[in-house]
């Protein structure tokens, strides 16, 4: 039961043993910029408005040093995840923030960068970082260790935190959807569709708190080298 309800998470359409499943990940780069060309529209000015909105927050947590670029990359962070999980939302769509394959590509880079430019550039600032201010110096060399290996657990936490979420959601989803044919009482059937409605609402705000999240941690880690 188990091995047939996870094979809702593996790529199946295949050619010239190819997956094309992950072209679905791309798909808001080609549907997002397009619709800058057209008219102005209420779905476009309330997307700008989120857009200025995180703008302005990812750069009150970036400090003084932060700048509009800094700004750029993790609004279209923000995006781009967004995107395919509220993709995966649809019925027959490859849900691609459920794998670690993406979620880890997308962390691991960041937080390498973050901190080989930290540890090149303000490497001083980077050891002061290990031992927090105020700590009594017998704990010191334990408070190193537990820094240290918060510092290296971070991409994985970032990337399993949102696969995991991901997953969460579409098995109880995908076990609803199974045992509401198997059913044969209307009450049963009526309570098993509000709660696949309420589980989908519920869904919806979990792709975008997780987005958030993802970007957001993305931007206090950066901030956090500077």
């Amino acid at each position: 039961m188990m091995t047939n309800l996870f094979t809702v998470f593996d790529p199946s359409t295949t050619i010239l043993n190819l997956s094309l499943n992950w072209l679905s990940t791309f798909l808001g780069l080609l549907i997002i910029p397009s619709s800058y060309w057209l008219m102005p529209n209420r779905f476009q000015i309330i997307w700008n408005n989120i857009l200025l909105m995180l703008h302005k927050e990812f750069k009150t947590l970036l400090g003084p040093n932060g700048h509009n670029g800094s700004t750029l990359m993790f609004v279209s962070l923000f995006s781009l995840i967004m995107f395919n999980n509220f993709l995966g939302l649809f019925p027959y769509i490859f849900t691609s923030t459920s794998h670690l394959t993406l979620t880890l590509t997308l962390a691991f880079p960041l937080w390498l960068s973050f901190m080989l430019y930290g540890w090149i550039c303000h490497t001083q600032h980077m050891f002061a970082h290990l031992v927090p201010q105020g700590t009594p110096p017998v704990l010191m060399p334990f408070m190193v260790c537990i820094e240290t290996i918060s510092n290296v657990i971070r991409p994985g936490t970032l990337a399993v935190r949102l696969t995991a979420n991901m997953i969460a959601g579409h098995l109880l989803m995908t076990l609803l959807g199974n045992t509401g044919p198997m059913s044969t009482s209307y009450l049963i059937l009526s309570l098993i569709l509000i709660t696949q409605i309420a589980l989908l609402v519920l869904e919806s705000a979990v792709a975008i708190i997780q987005s958030y999240v993802f970007a957001v941690l993305s931007t206090l880690y950066s901030s956090e080298v500077n």
